[in-house]
């Protein structure tokens, strides 16, 4: 990436990709894990995260999965708008549970039943973690319910952690799935970063990258920042990357209001401006004369 000399980073620092590295613990994010790890503790069969687009469930995800992975069988179904036969097939992968590919529903269940019960005399504790389940289909849910019918007068053999968006709490709201419902344990809404809490985010996730120096982005800009994202940490990754490479072509080291308000302007979901393209890096000098534009634009 083409600041990150300028700025003294080993890796880009504001990615949208899910990294545990960069995994921060404001308030709403650590009480989801700690939820998440008391509830598998605890041994409890169904646990609902939810959250509204960009607020981190993917990546709370991926962090109670590395936290778990000595301890746990773990299976993660990133994308679970499946029919209840393919969901089955799916976490058979994920278990590494060999089974014919011609097999019916009511197989596929006795095979992970069996699987589920060897974990169990192997003292093995089994999660099962499903993003995006706010589309899921609702028959698909009730073959979920059927699958965490299994268990010991203990526990459960398998837990099963829904995360979704809100509309996922209407979806479970439907009469078919009401047995479901009432077996949802534990559950936690994330919110979003406050103006506090998001100007440590920033400094967070620049210390990650490699940075060590002087404060990157001014008390003005984090509050710009704030204002147009509502502290949602997609957003405020796509709009700290914009304004550090403003920065970077004015040949500044720190970011400033009007690098986050030019970012601002060019990002739709965090403005009511229109969109401007990529017009404002070659005006703020990124592009002229550095033969790097198909870096950008790329």
């Amino acid at each position: 990436m083409i600041y990150l000399n300028h700025f003294g980073l080993r890796e880009p620092p504001f990615g949208i990709t899910p990294d545990t590295s960069f995994f921060f613990a404001c308030a709403s994010s650590q009480e989801g894990l700690n939820t998440l790890l008391v509830a598998v503790a605890n041994g409890e069969g169904f646990i609902k995260i939810t959250g509204e687009v960009g607020t981190g469930k993917t990546l709370l995800c991926r962090k109670l999965l590395t936290t778990l992975a000595d301890s746990c069988i773990t299976a993660y179904i990133p994308n679970p708008d499946l029919e209840p036969r393919t969901l089955l097939f799916a976490l058979c992968d994920e278990l590494h549970v060999e089974v014919d590919p011609d097999l019916d529903q009511h197989r596929l269940h006795k095979a992970l039943n069996h699987a589920l019960l060897d974990f169990a005399r192997e003292r093995k504790r089994v999660v099962i973690c499903l993003d995006e389940t706010q589309a899921m289909p609702l028959e698909t849910l009730e073959t979920l319910r059927l699958l965490t019918n299994l268990e010991t007068e203990k526990r459960k053999l398998a837990q099963v952690i829904l995360f979704g968006q809100p509309e996922l709490d209407q979806k479970l709201a439907h009469a078919s799935v009401r047995q479901l419902r009432q077996r949802i344990t534990f559950q936690h809404h994330l919110g979003t970063l406050t103006r506090a809490e998001l100007q440590h985010y920033l400094a967070h996730r620049l210390n990650v990258a490699g940075h060590c120096g002087d404060t990157v982005f001014s008390s003005h800009a984090v509050g710009a920042i704030h204002r147009a994202t509502g502290g949602v940490p997609r957003l405020v990754n796509i709009l700290a990357h914009k304004s550090m490479m403003l920065a970077f072509g004015e040949g500044l080291r720190q970011v400033r209001a009007r690098h986050a308000r030019a970012a601002i302007a060019d990002t739709p979901a965090a403005s009511s401006f229109p969109a401007r393209h990529w017009a404002w890096l070659a005006a703020a000098g990124v592009l002229a004369g550095s033969g790097i534009g198909w870096m950008v634009l790329k």
